[in-house]
């Protein structure tokens, strides 16, 4: 595989509003942790008439941090979500009161599983809904094509499904740039954990966004993303790698997601675990759905083998 292309090393104020770009700023969450990394990015896009990019977790201190970066006689045109995961959207609703803003997302992230998804969920008795804040709903739901405008301002949203069902991306047409939310990240692969997580899903979406032109992701966590086209070669690389990982193991014989994970993982940070099995359980769901391995039982006794 190609040389490592994330950056770790990603230091950023924490409640002090940054300029990365002409018309994009960023405030970091104070929520730093093993799946947030630095902490979930809010961005402020446009200048005047401005749109606010993932509020980020129920934390008063970040809404007047958000509030303090916008610049005398600004107003906030629209809150936008790119995915109902609690890092994202918890706070939401009280950023949109605190900033006077309709609060926009896809809004149904349950429905937005694709059926294949939903079938196997039920057949393997998987959980999911990690991180989901429960009944999420935005004030306006919005899907693929809608745009926001303002002057000086567009954004136009991507239907990007893969790391959640309900994930959104958004082009900044003036910027040429796109805000990619949890599906491209410049600090680590994405996670994908199921039902909600889709492993095709977001193998599609990956090679949508690849065939675009746009030269630089702001993700929900981490540093700008200035070579997204080497990125993402690298992540479906990554992704294929470990295909064949689960394969090869389960050619030795059937297995169950935690021993496949000691097998595949070794020397994990603990912390990690759970998120480990839900991506090898990624694999799995894709697998099964392709005909490719068979399952025995549901839920953490199921034992896995070759179809």
């Amino acid at each position: 595989m190609a040389e490592d292309p994330f950056e770790r090393d990603h230091a950023p104020p924490i409640g002090a509003a940054e300029r990365l770009a002409p018309g994009v700023r960023v405030v970091t969450a104070p929520n730093a942790g093993p799946m947030t990394f630095t902490g979930t990015r809010t961005y402020l896009v446009g200048e005047g008439q401005v749109a606010v990019i993932d509020p980020g977790p129920d934390d008063a201190r970040h809404r007047e941090a958000v509030a303090r970066a916008l610049g005398p006689g600004e107003t906030v045109v629209a809150v936008l979500v790119t995915h109902a995961h609690r890092d994202h959207s918890e706070g939401a609703a009280a950023m949109g009161a605190r900033l006077g803003a309709e609060v926009l997302a896809h809004g149904d992230p349950v429905g937005a599983r694709a059926p294949g998804m939903a079938r196997l969920a039920g057949d393997l008795g998987l959980g999911g809904g990690e991180g989901l804040v429960p009944g999420f709903a935005p004030d306006r739901r919005i899907g693929e094509g809608e745009v926001i405008a303002a002057p000086g301002l567009t954004l136009a949203a991507l239907a990007t499904p893969g790391h959640t069902a309900d994930h959104l991306s958004f082009v900044y047409r003036e910027g040429a740039a796109l805000f990619s939310g949890d599906l491209v990240m410049g600090w680590s692969t994405t996670m994908i954990s199921p039902p909600d997580g889709d492993l095709a899903a977001y193998r599609e979406s990956l090679g949508r966004l690849r065939e675009r032109g746009e030269g630089v992701y702001y993700p929900g966590h981490g540093a700008a993303v200035t070579r997204p086209g080497r990125l993402i070669g690298h992540m479906l690389a990554h992704r294929a790698a470990r295909e064949a990982q689960v394969l090869d193991m389960l050619a030795k014989g059937p297995a169950r997601v935690p021993e496949l994970v000691e097998a595949m993982y070794r020397g994990l940070d603990p912390k990690l675990r759970g998120a480990a099995a839900r991506t090898v359980l990624a694999h799995l769901v894709d697998l099964a759905g392709r005909e490719r391995v068979a399952v025995e039982g549901s839920g953490a006794g199921a034992l896995y083998g070759l179809a």
